[in-house]
């Protein structure tokens, strides 16, 4: 059971660094299961041919926020939580080589293993960050897009994660993630359940809890929409947010 912010980091480190384990050997990340409902099909095949095997396979997010992000040539990207690498990877090749994507992770396994990936995919305009998403290595206003794919929900201090992706982005600029949300008549027995963290289960928000964090860290044009359902309590969904121009 985890009772603290370090124990819950842990929690999701030592789950997420068996995964880059497996993923960096070649072998499935997930189960067929969880594959479905977290997995790589949620990108196009063609995206996904771009890339090595490993980037897909290591994908453990609920849906493909690159596909949402709107992405422009020259643009700076901010992956929140970029396990593998494949939203990094994707969005350094949207946005071309005078833009520039960042992954931060945690989780030292997967930086490894998204280091090795984009050496492999041949991807130059990318840069690796280690750290909590709770506190952002960046400078104020240094980035146009703040992305995240079922990583924010891991967090034990969201509301810290939204102030800091509304810090790093410059006016005007986009947050664009998908998450994991759970059902508001369910919240309280899930969060009970505090072995189900790492699985993108206990710490998810509500539809209303997100929406009133976003606006409390100065976001404005909050959008939430479903994207489909991973578990009898929860769906996964598309948030996107901007931070005002001035």
């Amino acid at each position: 059971m985890a009772n603290s912010n370090d124990e819950v980091r842990e929690q999701v480190r030592d789950f997420y660094a068996a995964r880059a384990h497996r993923s960096a050997e070649g072998v499935a990340c997930c189960t067929p299961e969880e594959q479905r409902v977290f997995g790589a099909d949620r990108y196009e095949r063609t995206d996904r041919d771009r890339l090595p095997d490993a980037a897909a396979v290591a994908s453990l997010g609920c849906g493909n926020p690159t596909a949402v992000a709107e992405l422009h040539a020259g643009e700076v990207v901010l992956d929140l939580g970029s396990g593998g690498g494949i939203d990094v990877l994707l969005s350094a090749q949207r946005v071309g080589p005078t833009g520039k994507a960042y992954g931060l992770d945690m989780t030292d396994e997967m930086l490894d293993l998204a280091r090795q990936n984009a050496t492999e995919a041949g991807v130059g305009n990318v840069e690796w960050l280690r750290g909590f998403i709770e506190n952002i290595p960046l400078p104020d206003a240094s980035v146009d897009v703040v992305i995240s794919n079922c990583v924010i929900n891991l967090s034990p201090d969201k509301a810290a994660v939204l102030r800091e992706a509304a810090r790093v982005l410059r006016p005007n600029g986009r947050l664009a993630v998908t998450d994991v949300l759970v059902d508001r008549d369910a919240a309280s027995r899930v969060r009970q359940d505090t072995d189900r963290w790492a699985e993108c289960i206990s710490g998810a928000l509500t539809d209303d809890e997100y929406r009133s964090l976003i606006a409390a860290a100065g976001l404005v044009a909050v959008e939430i929409h479903e994207s489909h359902r991973v578990s009898p309590e929860a769906i996964s969904a598309i948030i996107r947010a901007r931070k005002p121009d001035s």
